[in-house]
């Protein structure tokens, strides 16, 4: 199903803002985290063709960049993934025939259920493909490549073969709710993709979180979700169930500063039903902007609240506490808690790098996860 594609080429670059004839749109499903970022442990494990780019180009998690005198040894410097051209076989047949392509395949970061994708063929102007397509594939472990491009390995269309533009960020909304680990992008015939956004909801191994017992249960890789806040001004909230440490003010949450009297907060979905034990609250980076204090608050949806309305089944779980700049504040709670749902309060305002809340799932949370 196609959100807003885009075909034909782009003018070329006559100088200026590369990307003020870029097209795009406003595709609803973006809202939801990239399960192929690099920085969730992402990768493109492999391509039949990069010649002049490099597939891992394909998840960098900033913008392509253009640099109009850039070139090398094969020709132009691209930030994205590009192949050579296409020939036929003979002068009498010089054209690529309409079944060739390129193919690169995409380990997710994180395993889930894809609601969008974006092909993404900015400063790709004449040079970019003229379709694509996306399937997936959901294997155990961590697969070789010549293990997922065997002939018994299942792949599922999310994405028919679809003209696509130049210098455009194409936009998929796919449907299904099934569960991927890998994707294997095409370009027929061939030609250059800057990036490849692929949006959905995570969905970890309930095996990997049993044999662990106790773990994150807002982090993204582990199935957590950033659900609501009310301030996105500087960064998202989604940045604070990221992986690893902050390591610059941009990779945390922050909002920007209040001149009422009222105070900014997040609310979190967690991997499921859990007993929570303990809670992280992370200032890292924040220096001079970090949240002066903060509360927790749980809730528990399956009673049949509404974790939307602030108002009700609420229960604070860290009264208002003073933050320190550029710290990691550990709480250990006075008696577990169980709950499907957090909410952060900072006040006034600031940054939060990351929030860690740590526990089990209970046997129904556990049974969320398997379907049982």
């Amino acid at each position: 199903m196609s959100t807003a594609t885009f075909t034909g080429g782009a003018a070329p670059y006559g100088g200026g803002d590369p990307y003020a004839d870029y097209r795009t749109a406003d595709f609803p499903f973006t809202r939801l985290p990239d399960l192929a970022d690099r920085r969730l442990g992402g990768s493109v494990i492999a391509a039949n063709d990069e010649f002049f780019a490099e597939r891992e180009n394909l998840i960098e998690p900033e913008p392509a960049h253009f640099d109009p005198a850039l070139f090398g040894h094969k020709g132009k410097v691209m930030d994205g993934w590009e192949t050579r051209r296409r020939r036929g076989r003979t002068a009498g047949e010089p054209h690529p025939s309409d079944e060739d392509h390129d193919w690169a395949i995409v380990r997710l970061g994180v395993p889930g259920v894809v609601r969008g994708v974006v092909v993404d063929t900015a400063h790709f102007r004449g040079n970019h493909p003229h379709a694509v397509s996306v399937e997936g594939a959901s294997l155990p472990g961590s697969p070789s490549p010549a293990e997922l491009l065997a002939d018994d390995v299942k792949w599922t269309v999310l994405v028919p073969r679809t003209p696509v533009g130049g210098h455009a960020a194409n936009g998929f909304a796919v449907g299904g709710g099934e569960r991927f680990t890998h994707l294997r992008l095409s370009q027929f015939p061939d030609g250059g993709i800057a990036r490849l956004r692929v949006h959905g909801e995570a969905a970890p191994d309930p095996a990997w979180l049993a044999a662990l017992g106790t773990f994150d249960l807002a982090a993204l890789e582990n199935g957590g979700y950033a659900e609501d806040t009310s301030d996105r001004f500087f960064s998202s909230a989604l940045n604070a169930i990221r992986p690893g440490r902050s390591q610059r003010m941009n990779e945390g949450w922050e909002t920007r500063r209040r001149r009422d009297r009222g105070h900014d907060w997040a609310r979190y979905r967690l991997t499921g039903q859990a007993t929570l034990r303990a809670v992280e609250i992370d200032t890292g980076c924040y220096k001079g902007n970090a949240a002066g204090w903060a509360a927790l608050s749980v809730l528990d949806a399956t009673t049949g609240a509404d974790p939307a309305d602030h108002t009700a089944g609420w229960r604070e779980l860290l009264p208002r506490t003073r933050l320190e700049p550029d710290s990691v504040h550990r709480f250990v709670l006075d008696r577990p808690a169980v709950a499907t749902h957090v909410r952060v309060d900072i006040f006034p305002d600031g940054g939060i790098a990351r929030l860690r809340v740590h526990g089990s799932l209970t046997e129904e949370g556990a049974r969320g996860l398997t379907g049982s």
